[in-house]
């Protein structure tokens, strides 16, 4: 009942149910009189207006008999004992019912051993005597009628609690289906935007929406795709500007560098080379990152062990203290050289940062898992949430001089995100710290051999 549908919904089928309930409330105070708690008098009333109504239409002097013989109109009442309370019964249901006619209620004589004269009313039924009615007319005639009805019914819908029952079951249900009818086909815009979200893909990019439908299904299509493609265009605009401040800062650094090895002191031209040099990986670190951020191509199988294996290989060699710990065979659909330059920032980031990284593979059959720890200080808790910032640094003063330029852990994020998967950051309990890299698994292939695990 969260959602905005179930409760546009809901309050549509309690306002249809509650409008319906009012009406029928109405129609009963309006048809009060016709309602067996009130008692039958006032269904007999309004018959009995009914018959004075077609009698009046009757000429004077025609005879009006019923099926057993007798008068209906007379020209003087019938004789007989007037039942008070039936008298004054039946003249307030006539009243309520707006007619001053004068009426009477004749007990009807009890039955004898006898059997009945031709044209007499047989005897009351056991609900009680309900006699003869008389209703004098406005012409002076009297309508003449027999006073006994036959039981009425129960008082609700026909079939008893369970016709009511059923009643009310089909109406709830065919006004939810109309309110849920109408309510899906006025949110279905609202969906389209949740539906956009849910598609789009690693990359960042809204999907192209069919633009078909009603008229607020296509508008809405037309706009979300029309954001879609502002917000593309906006992103590949900041990646060229990015790509082109990069590009253009190779020029003038290769100058510098020039005029830096004319420098006589020895030491100051170090510095100024060292300088240039983290501008040179500054520059070359962001366009790899905007690289990461348009490249395309098509998949191809990795051995994520394999690769591991290879990147600890070309760290030692350097002279990083890099260990691969454990490498069950594990396989994943990307970009080869890509995911190995995911896994070299994470890597080369625990070694210069955290004194050493130790790397373990695992897979299953959803999952391919890659985890690297270190011993250094860890990333305090309060800037977790910025790692993946580019040009992040712990040390904003950049105090400890490590050559970087911060974008390290932003280009394996987007190449890992990139590739369906995540890449999780947190403190060990013993210190150092824990980066682990879950990715989709592949469907295995053939090639089953073991990856060599060096000594730590």
């Amino acid at each position: 009942m969260r959602t905005l549908r179930a409760q546009v919904s809901a309050i549509l089928v309690v306002a249809v149910l509650v409008v319906i309930a009012l009406a029928n409330g109405a129609s009963f105070f309006v048809a009060r009189p016709l309602w067996p708690p009130f008692g039958d008098h006032g269904t007999h009333a309004a018959d009995l207006l009914i018959m004075a109504d077609l009698a009046a239409a009757v000429p004077r002097g025609t005879e009006v008999r019923s099926k057993t013989g007798e008068a209906l109109l007379r020209p003087v009442p019938p004789a007989g004992e007037i039942d008070p309370e039936e008298t004054r019964l039946m003249s307030e249901a006539l009243a309520r019912l707006g007619s001053t006619l004068p009426v009477r209620v004749l007990r009807r004589p009890p039955p004898s051993g006898a059997p009945d004269a031709p044209g007499s009313a047989p005897p009351d039924p056991p609900g009680g005597p309900t006699g003869v009615t008389a209703l004098a007319l406005p012409d002076g005639r009297w309508l003449v009628v027999d006073g006994r009805r036959q039981p009425l019914p129960p008082p609700g819908p026909p079939g008893g609690t369970f016709g009511f029952a059923a009643w009310l079951a089909f109406m709830v249900a065919g006004v939810t289906v109309v309110a849920v009818f109408a309510v899906r086909r006025l949110t279905k815009p609202l969906s389209l935007i949740e539906e956009a979200a849910l598609r789009i893909g690693p990359d960042g990019e809204p999907p192209v929406l069919p633009e078909r439908g009603p008229t607020e299904v296509r508008a809405a299509a037309v706009a979300i795709n029309r954001l879609s493609a502002r917000l593309k265009a906006s992103m590949d605009s900041r990646m060229r500007i990015v790509a082109g401040a990069a590009h253009d800062l190779r020029t003038p650094l290769t100058r510098m560098r020039l005029r830096a090895e004319f420098i006589p002191d020895e030491e100051e031209r170090a510095q100024w080379l060292s300088d240039l040099a983290e501008l040179d990986r500054i520059a070359d670190s962001a366009i790899r990152l905007v690289r990461e951020e348009v490249e395309g191509g098509t998949p191809e199988t990795v051995r994520m062990d394999r690769l591991a294996a290879d990147v600890v290989m070309e760290l030692k060699e350097i002279g990083l203290a890099v260990v691969l710990l454990a490498a069950s065979p594990a396989r994943v659909a990307g970009r080869p050289l890509s995911l190995k330059r995911a896994v070299r920032n994470l890597a080369v980031n625990a070694a210069t940062h955290g004194c050493g990284a130790r790397l373990a593979v695992s897979a299953d059959s959803q999952r391919v898992v890659l985890v690297i720890e270190d011993d250094g200080p860890g990333i305090p808790e309060a800037l977790m949430g910025r790692v993946f910032e580019p040009f992040f640094r712990v040390d904003p003063a950049r105090q400890v001089k490590i050559p970087g330029a911060g974008l390290g852990l932003a280009i394996a994020n987007e190449i890992i995100v990139r590739h369906g998967g995540r890449l999780i950051l947190s403190n060990r309990p013993g210190g150092g710290l824990l980066q682990r890299v879950e990715l989709p698994a592949a469907a295995a292939g053939d090639d089953h051999e073991p990856v060599d695990v060096g000594p730590g």
